[in-house]
């Protein structure tokens, strides 16, 4: 494949990309699969230990019963329905009317609600309940995009737009690869906290090409979900959709995600190279040794 791409004549217009991070960004399932798996299996561990120290009161032996019956695949369960509430409750929240919570507060009070909808509640203390609540700060990068960041910020201003709070956005912008190599290294975090409302309201993404000091159709929105990128096209805004896996919404209407590839900008399907593939096709010369162009934060 070529390093370089003819680019699509919107793309001259361009002058900032911003970008979701859950899901588009960074990988979550495998994650926070693995905090709950291995967290439960500790505390089963300690349970029959009678070494165990803590000052805790213990779970009962029906919550006990219940965490060893679940397997991997119903922890992958747990996850999906924790990242479902987070995902109902940002699209159901009316700004200046219902009352504010920011992601962390969320992730900790749905996974007290989901713990006791499973029929866990004690599993966890208070203390391991908070710490699997911030495996949300921790989570690793896909394989593009660090590099793809990298690439996209040699020529266009980046921004994380995300629902995320700002001590998530600082923890998640400071994430290296697997192998070491840089961080994200977003050159703004632009945090839903900041406007007092989540996407896809468009208080957002008016907000972010506001403090951006540019117009809407200057702005692109980079996201593996269609229904940012609809609220954000709605608003004058580019939207470049990069597919990644579990991530694709409108699953089950074909007939909408056919309509989306008439509406959406420039489509990178899975498999076809994530944020480098998106890079060259806006004309970056994906061989180029573009270093680390992380900006000031802001």
């Amino acid at each position: 494949m070529p390093a370089t791409h003819q680019p699509p004549p919107w793309a001259t217009e361009i002058k900032a990309l911003t970008f979701d991070v859950f899901g588009t960004c960074v990988a979550w399932r495998e994650k926070i699969v693995s905090a709950l798996a291995s967290t439960t299996e500790s505390k089963l561990s300690s349970a029959s230990s009678s070494a165990s120290t803590s000052s805790d009161t213990p779970p009962s032996e029906q919550v006990l019963s219940r965490a060893r019956s679940l397997t991997r695949e119903d922890w992958a369960r747990f996850a999906q329905e924790w990242r479902r509430a987070y995902g109902g409750w940002t699209r159901s929240f009316v700004p200046d009317e219902t009352p504010w919570r920011d992601i962390d507060t969320f992730h900790h009070e749905s996974l007290i609600d989901l713990l006791a909808k499973w029929q866990l509640d004690g599993l966890f203390t208070p203390f391991e309940v908070e710490k699997l609540s911030l495996t949300w700060h921790d989570l690793p990068p896909w394989p593009d995009t660090i590099r793809g960041l990298q690439l996209l910020g040699s020529r266009y201003r980046t921004a994380a737009l995300s629902n995320a709070n700002q001590a998530i956005l600082k923890d998640l912008n400071n994430q290296k690869g697997v192998d070491g190599s840089s961080p994200l290294g977003f050159q703004r975090l632009l945090s839903c906290d900041m406007y007092q409302a989540y996407k896809p309201s468009p208080k957002v993404y008016q907000g972010a090409v506001r403090d951006l000091g540019l117009q809407p159709g200057e702005v692109a929105m980079v996201a593996a979900h269609l229904g940012d990128l609809e609220a954000a096209k709605k608003k004058g805004m580019r939207a470049i959709y990069v597919a990644k896996p579990g991530e694709l919404e409108f699953d089950a209407d074909v007939d909408k995600i056919k309509k989306a590839r008439d509406w959406v900008d420039l489509w990178v399907e899975e498999g076809e190279g994530g944020m480098v593939e998106a890079a060259r096709r806006l004309g970056i010369n994906v061989d180029i040794d573009v270093g680390d162009v992380a900006g000031v934060l802001g």
